[in-house]
């Protein structure tokens, strides 16, 4: 595994799912003041997404920047992070699931997203699922999916200034910036 840099400003938020977990990082968003760029990594493959992609771009504020960007996650942060921007990424899981059924070498985009992660310009909030809860899943591309998503929570966590993970609507901060802590 190549050396990890180090996030200035990288908020990393994991749950399960409808933990709370977007709406907390939408806030902690908020919370910075800047403008907030909103990159959508999902994909509307099916009527039931495409509601939901619907709604959820209805219910962001309409200062808001918003950038659909399945796969070249990398590049979109490298473009929109700004020292007077914040990025909040919603989510890392959609995104890996794309990368995954795109065929993509997970690794490579991986490394891609923490080298975009460390050479950030300004504030980046990640929202992700924690999937290593439930039970062992009965296939392979299940398995390795969960697999993959461990491991790139825990390279991002590594990365992260701050981490937290989101519970029935409550925060549990994981790691805090040094200053904070």
């Amino acid at each position: 595994m190549p050396a990890q840099p180090r996030g200035r400003d990288v908020s990393l938020i994991i749950g399960g799912a409808r933990s709370g977990k977007s709406r907390f990082a939408e806030g902690l968003a908020t919370a910075t003041g800047l403008p907030v760029a909103y990159v959508a990594t999902a994909r509307g493959d099916d009527a039931e997404m495409r509601e939901r992609i619907a709604r959820h771009r209805a219910e962001r504020p309409a200062s808001w920047t918003t950038i659909e960007v399945p796969l070249a996650l990398s590049r979109a942060i490298l473009t929109e992070a700004a020292p007077a921007r914040v990025v909040l990424v919603d989510c890392l899981t959609l995104w890996l699931t794309n990368v995954m059924l795109g065929n993509l070498d997970v690794e490579h985009e991986a490394d891609g997203l923490l080298a975009a992660l460390g050479a950030s310009a300004g504030p980046v909030v990640l929202v992700s699922n924690e999937v290593g809860y439930g039970i062992v899943p009965d296939n392979a591309l299940a398995r390795a999916f969960r697999d993959h998503q461990g491991r790139l929570n825990q390279r991002v966590a590594g990365l992260a200034s701050r981490v937290t993970l989101v519970a029935a609507g409550l925060p549990l901060d994981l790691k805090l910036p040094k200053e904070a802590a």
